[in-house]
């Protein structure tokens, strides 16, 4: 009987040491989560982001698995929503394996849930954020791998101006962040080239436009400039087709997506629009990706989705960096790295972040829809591409 306890014994002991030993032994994980509109009428955008952050750490994350950590991903729908956007990160906060946050697409989202990433050290890389005051404040923790909306407004305005000969435009915005900041970028670059503005002026409509409308026709401007996102923006410009109006229609980046021609329909031909973005197909290096891409979710990719690619990219060199040495990862030290990212060779370009975290160098484009058809979006006529430096690096210079 004593040998029996004897022998169960050296069995009970035996299996927690092997237990303990794989568990020293297994990889430690490391989580990277993302914020986009997952569900609602910004969704198309958001999934397109979320699908490249994910397929980024797919891709990439070999030189990690190698020094024995996981990557896993956890995506968070933020629904486009401020508040949700908040509530999320304070749930991504509280998780010590989160060691960074992909996020956001939307500015009125991502300014207060950076604030929740920033109290608590946690890095936040944005594909997609053009508000000034996503870097402006200096948070420490927050960059972006895209411009600005008081470099892209003024884009769109020297643009109307110098090539379309505008001389009147009216100038909606849809109230947010985002719209309202990129308008208004807008009409101080317009007024300042001698443009009439008829008039400036915010809604939250999103169905029936009649009664806003009816006084702006009663103007008779010659374009309309819109600051807002494509699932407002297509159903107006349909109706203000239907409604007579001739001139020409210009908007931010909000319009850029595919859904714009499927709510506008052959409205939508012929419009103009200012990008930080751009359709995937403009950037030599992102052919493979766009091969990648399609195979793996069975549609092309949205704008956005490959700078989401290149932001993800940028985490995961910065937490190699971080652990190389048999360093443990911690939030501030992944931080630092990030922000002292350096002459990264992305999918859509070349990225050095200045001081606050802007990339030194920002992409703008201006473009033309040719299609009617979501299909053809990536095939829209690029008209002008600028490189314009960050305020920062042009304070500097």
């Amino acid at each position: 009987m004593r040998k029996m306890r004897f022998l169960l014994l050296l069995v009970v002991i035996s299996v927690a040491l092997t237990a303990g030993f794989a568990q020293a032994q297994s990889p430690t994980v490391i989580k990277i989560a993302s914020q986009t509109p997952l569900s609602g009428p910004q969704s198309v955008l958001g999934i397109s982001m979320r699908n490249a952050v994910e397929l980024a750490i797919e891709q990439l994350s070999g030189p990690l698995a190698e020094l024995g950590y996981t990557i896993e991903y956890v995506p968070f729908d933020d629904q486009a929503t401020p508040a949700v956007g908040v509530s999320n990160a304070q749930i991504i906060v509280n998780d010590p394996a989160i060691m960074g946050v992909i996020g956001h697409l939307n500015s009125g989202v991502a300014i207060p849930a950076s604030e929740v990433y920033n109290d608590n050290n946690l890095v936040m890389i944005s594909p997609a954020n053009t508000n000034p005051l996503i870097t402006d404040r200096g948070l420490p923790t927050v960059n972006r791998v895209c411009g600005r909306d008081d470099l892209q407004g003024p884009t769109g305005a020297r643009f109307v101006a110098e090539e379309l000969g505008v001389e009147t435009v009216y100038i909606l915005h849809d109230t947010t962040a985002y719209g309202q900041g990129v308008a208004e970028f807008f009409r101080q670059e317009a007024e300042a080239l001698g443009l009439t503005v008829l008039g400036f002026e915010g809604t939250e409509e999103m169905s029936n436009f009649d009664g806003i409308l009816q006084p702006i026709l009663a103007q008779e401007p010659e374009a309309i400039y819109f600051g807002g996102i494509y699932s407002q923006m297509g159903v107006f410009l349909r109706q203000a087709r239907a409604a007579g109006f001739d001139g020409y229609f210009v908007g931010p980046d909000g319009t850029d997506s595919s859904e714009f021609a499927e709510l506008a329909g052959d409205a939508a031909i012929g419009t103009y629009y200012t990008s930080v973005a751009g359709p995937a197909s403009i950037y030599p290096n992102a052919a493979q990706f766009i091969e990648d891409y399609t195979a793996r979710f069975e549609v092309p990719p949205q704008p956005f989705a490959a700078q989401s690619y290149d932001a993800t990219a940028i985490l995961l060199l910065a937490i190699e960096k971080v652990v190389a040495d048999g360093t443990a990862p911690t939030r501030e030290a992944i931080a630092e790295a990030v922000r002292a990212t350096e002459g990264y060779e992305g999918l859509t370009g070349t990225i050095t972040f200045d001081d606050n975290g802007d990339p030194e160098v920002g992409l703008y484009y201006v473009l033309r829809v040719v299609s009617a058809d979501p299909a053809e979006w990536s095939n829209n006529e690029l008209l002008a591409t600028l490189e314009i430096p960050s305020p920062l690096m042009m304070a500097g210079m």
